[in-house]
């Protein structure tokens, strides 16, 4: 499953309108009273612009020209409340964007993150931690920033135009046609550079994205970078990346920049006539002092709101792909569905069987019709070579992910016919991946559950053997683990994982290599835990050791994607075949490690 990538040839013509509306109905439409107030107090801050304009005439026919002294505290107290309005209104409008701003990128990210965690395993395997992340993240603030600043021109800036612009034809109409003589020759080049704004920004977002994931990869790897002596071969990788990153940004500045640029050019051109027309008509006295000087403020106040509104379509390109990579994601329909009669979920420890069960991932088969069934109550061992499919069984179980054909069956019931939460909280699993939280220890135990009783806490940390290490943490239970839980060892994050299982105290056991990064002591007192835990429950394991299976009800031995043997320990003993060479080949490497010790 991969993210669709937009074609922008394809989309262009009704792309806009229809990302702006699912955009409206979506997330912004949803404050519309706080954006109302702010586009109004944002045009009452662009009128007053106009209202300065306004007032030169008087201040320079009135005062300056015709030296009335009664019109000084009159002009001045209009100018300072000119300016009082406009101040208020800013304030007014600038937070309550800011507000609907930080709300929409607040509501995007949760929208978006709890949409990716309904995706399979096989959507993130395919897409890196810092590709989503980058979408997440930084196309959420490149949609956001970009928003403030569409609401801020067509509030502000439009209005601000409109009232200039009309201010100067009142003034006078054909010195307003002379200044604006150039603007028509801006729409070819507007065209041109929408398209390459939007082509260089969806491939920086793709570099960006890369970046991302190479930092993810750097630090969550740096000891095997170390090790390896890849610091320099990481560096260059990643300076290669910002060398590409920062050509696109300087690319896509440019274009974003130059239909201002051009405004300016034109704006120029149309300075140039009127000042040539109505310096004529000044002179020869046709037009006051205070009628140029109205309209020239006019006209020199309207450049900075026109070259915004006109940089408004570059940034709007760029806006235009962080949403079609934002809704390209949302659009991707979750595999794993739940479904809509689910059926009661069993109280005592089931039976499980895979019936005839096919896998694929991509174009490869893991599980060629996988059947066999884990009696109720009993435990259930998996064993083979790696690549045997003995993982992909267990993430089948509380369906991480779907079968090709065939079916899980609990209970004689198909697994895709419980609640989604109800069936995977049927399930406690301790696999060799202990994944921890930068949390404190007891949130990582509890994981969102309530807590128990002390006296039962104590019990689990004491038989998972947390408490061993517990009083070596600075803050006991409450000490933070750090990312990942780097600031525990390997076999620490191993019991933390088990002390889990043991607390939520379900009717199935999944274990994964549980006690794979335990010493040989710790492994014997976990070992007898587990046992113990796994007593009249339905217990799947998956060992690479075979000591440690020898007393499971039943093994299931796996190879290549099939099940190829079942029975006891000493059944299968008995019949040779894989599971007796594996043993007989781990008895051998252990007789020998004891000889060499």
């Amino acid at each position: 499953m991969t993210i669709p990538a937009p074609d922008s040839a394809q989309q262009t013509p009704d792309m806009q309108p229809h990302l702006f509306r699912w955009y409206w109905q979506e997330f912004l439409g949803r404050y519309w009273p706080l954006l109302l107030i702010a586009i109004i107090l944002m045009a009452i801050e662009g009128a007053t612009l106009a209202s300065f304009a306004v007032m030169m005439q008087p201040m320079f026919d009135s005062i300056f020209e015709g030296g009335s002294r009664a019109a000084l505290w009159g002009i001045g107290l209009a100018m300072l409340a000119i300016f009082t309005l406009r101040a208020f209104a800013s304030l007014g409008q600038k937070i309550l964007v800011t507000r609907v701003n930080e709300l929409v990128g607040a509501r995007l990210r949760a929208r978006l993150l709890s949409h990716l965690m309904t995706l399979d395993g096989s959507f993130h395997q395919q897409h890196p931690p810092g590709q989503l992340i980058e979408r997440v993240q930084g196309d959420v603030n490149g949609i956001t920033s970009i928003t403030a600043m569409i609401l801020i021109s067509l509030g502000r800036d439009l209005a601000a135009v409109l009232a200039l612009f009309a201010v100067a034809l009142v003034t006078d109409w054909q010195w307003t046609l002379i200044a604006l003589v150039g603007i028509p020759l801006l729409v070819a080049p507007s065209l041109v550079v929408q398209r390459l704004v939007r082509r260089l920004t969806r491939k920086s977002r793709e570099v960006e994205g890369t970046l991302s994931t190479r930092l993810d990869e750097v630090f969550h790897g740096i000891n095997p970078v170390k090790l390896n002596n890849l610091e320099d071969y990481q560096s260059r990788r990643y300076r290669d990346l910002l060398g590409q990153k920062v050509r696109l940004a300087t690319s896509s500045a440019a274009g974003k920049a130059a239909i201002p640029s051009l405004v300016d050019i034109m704006t120029g051109l149309g300075f140039m006539g009127v000042m040539v027309l109505g310096g004529g008509e000044i002179l020869s006295g046709e037009k006051t002092m205070g009628q140029f000087m109205t309209f020239f403020t006019a006209m020199a106040s309207v450049f900075g709101p026109l070259r915004r509104l006109a940089g408004l379509s570059g940034s709007w390109q760029a806006g235009q792909v962080a949403l079609e990579r934002l809704k390209s994601v949302l659009d991707i329909a979750a595999s794993i569905t739940p479904t809509d009669r689910p059926q009661p979920i069993p109280q005592a420890p089931p039976e499980i069987r895979l019936q005839d069960v096919r896998l694929d991932y991509g174009t490869t088969e893991v599980l060629h019709g996988v059947t066999f069934t884990a009696a109720a109550g009993k435990t259930t061992a998996l064993v083979g070579a790696s690549g045997a499919g003995k993982s992909s069984v267990f993430n089948l179980l509380p369906r991480l992910i779907d079968p090709s054909s065939g079916a899980v069956l609990i209970n004689g019931i198909s697994n895709k016919d419980f609640a989604l939460h109800d069936l995977r909280d049927l399930f406690s699993v301790v696999s060799q991946d202990s994944a921890l939280f930068d949390e404190s220890l007891r949130d990582n135990i509890l994981l969102d559950r309530p807590a128990p009783e002390d006296s039962m806490l104590e019990d689990v940390l004491a038989a998972a053997h947390v408490t061993d290490f517990l009083k070596a943490l600075p803050e006991g239970l409450d000490s933070p683990v750090g990312p990942r839980g780097s600031a525990l060892s390997g076999g620490q994050r191993q019991r933390v994982a088990i002390a889990r299982a043991l607390l939520r105290d379900t009717p199935v056991l999944l274990l994964d290599e549980a006690t794979s990064a335990l010493d040989t002591r710790s492994e014997v007192l976990v070992q007898q835990a587990l046992e113990q835990l796994s007593h009249g429950r339905t217990t799947l394991v998956i060992a690479h050791r075979l000591s440690t299976i020898r007393n499971a009800d039943s093994i299931v031995v796996m190879d290549a994607g099939r099940v190829v043997d079942q029975g006891t320990h000493d059944e299968l003993l008995a019949r040779g075949g894989i599971y007796a060479d594996l043993y007989a080949m781990q008895f051998r490497s252990s007789a020998e490690s004891e000889t060499d010790e």
